[in-house]
């Protein structure tokens, strides 16, 4: 055979026109790919959810407030890691419950969020100031302040305590 001329020119189209058609039809594999991963990612409620956290908030503030301490353990996660602040009304407090086998619990507290975030369908965080009142034996009431941040995980679709730090500075 002579060689034509166009021969090599024409390899050289058919080549690059097959490698076009593969790249576009990886092209499509990839975008339906995508388009499935889109539609398995769960669409979340925002607000419905910040409502949640809001509502799980106020039934925690009011168990503590009917001292109903046994309740308490419905707020938060097995695996709870919680520090909490460090100050020295704080420590007192705690060295008055130890001497006292546990008997002064909170009276009461007060959260006021700064900021609460949902992270995804199953995390959040929440961060703020409280304050919690307690009396002690002499029937004193004391007031304690901090700032908390905490993380939130959501198990059987309720919002829980998951890890909380404090500091007993107030910002």
């Amino acid at each position: 055979m002579k060689n034509c001329p166009f021969q090599a020119p024409l390899a050289a189209f058919l080549l690059l026109l097959t490698t076009v058609f593969i790249l576009l039809g990886s092209c499509k594999d990839s975008t339906s790919a995508i388009a499935e991963t889109d539609q398995a990612v769960p669409k979340i409620d925002v607000q419905a959810e910040l409502d949640k956290i809001e509502d799980m908030r106020d039934s925690f503030q009011k168990t503590v407030r009917e001292k109903r301490y046994g309740d308490l353990g419905s707020f938060v996660t097995k695996d709870l890691i919680s520090i909490g602040p460090g100050s020295e009304d704080w420590n007192a407090y705690r060295k008055l419950r130890e001497q006292h086998g546990n008997k002064f619990r909170y009276d009461s507290i007060i959260m006021s969020p700064k900021e609460t975030v949902i992270l995804s369908d199953t995390m959040a965080y929440d961060f703020g100031v409280s304050r919690t009142f307690y009396t002690d034996e002499t029937g004193t009431v004391h007031e304690m302040g901090d700032t908390f941040l905490v993380l939130l995980k959501k198990v059987n679709g309720e919002w829980k305590l998951y890890r909380e730090l404090a500091s007993s500075q107030v910002e």
